[in-house]
């Protein structure tokens, strides 16, 4: 500890004032802010780390700061790491999709460490990332599900087509042995017949 006084030549004389007789300059700390802040996004969530004092790593802590970044910061949503390592994930369910976001960190003494002290440092330097849209993934699968929607009256115009406009090239034979009649044409005699019918169809070519 030290005893600090202030000593000052006033109306001629001398004069010594005792600012404080007893201080302690690990008690009354004000750091550097966190240096190289940096940041990663991932579809599930972003990280963020950053430099302290290798000596400084154990009895520090944070606060995060993170903005849209056109908003002001007076807007801004903090956020505390649970420990005291120099890293912090944010969900991306917190962020929005194809938004781009800026950070901000700055740090103090932990509340836990006896031997010091400190008020919360300047605010570090920013970092801006953003989280990937899903645009695409969703018009992917949109588009996926036209075309299977599509696929299936365009097959089955297809073939009625095709049906219509073929031609037998073979006889057609009732289930029971009876022959049909040489006029008899598809599809509609078909589906009025009373009987199955076995068709035996050509190659289209």
């Amino acid at each position: 500890g030290y005893r600090v006084s202030l000593q000052g030549n006033f109306f001629g004389r001398n004069h010594t004032y005792i600012t404080f007789p007893e201080y302690n300059p690990c008690k009354h700390i004000k750091l550097d802010p966190p240096a190289n802040i940096q940041s990663n996004v991932t579809a599930s969530k972003c990280q963020i780390w950053w430099s302290v004092p290798w000596y400084l790593v154990d009895i520090l802590q944070y606060e995060l700061q993170y903005k849209e970044y056109s908003m002001s910061w007076e807007t801004a949503l903090n956020k505390t790491p649970s420990s005291s390592l120099p890293q912090i994930e944010i969900e991306a369910a917190e962020l929005r999709s194809g938004i781009t976001y800026t950070a901000r960190l700055r740090c103090k003494v932990s509340e836990n460490e006896d031997s010091y002290h400190s008020q919360w440092s300047e605010w570090s330097q920013t970092t801006v990332f953003q989280r990937p849209g899903i645009p695409k993934l969703s018009e992917q699968i949109l588009n996926t599900r036209t075309m299977q929607f599509l696929f299936i009256p365009l097959s089955f115009g297809t073939l009625l087509y095709l049906f219509w406009n073929c031609k037998l090239s073979s006889s057609c034979f009732l289930t029971s042995g009876q022959k049909a009649s040489p006029v008899l044409t598809f599809p509609h005699q078909l589906l009025s017949s009373s009987h199955s019918i076995i068709c035996t169809m050509g190659i289209l070519r």
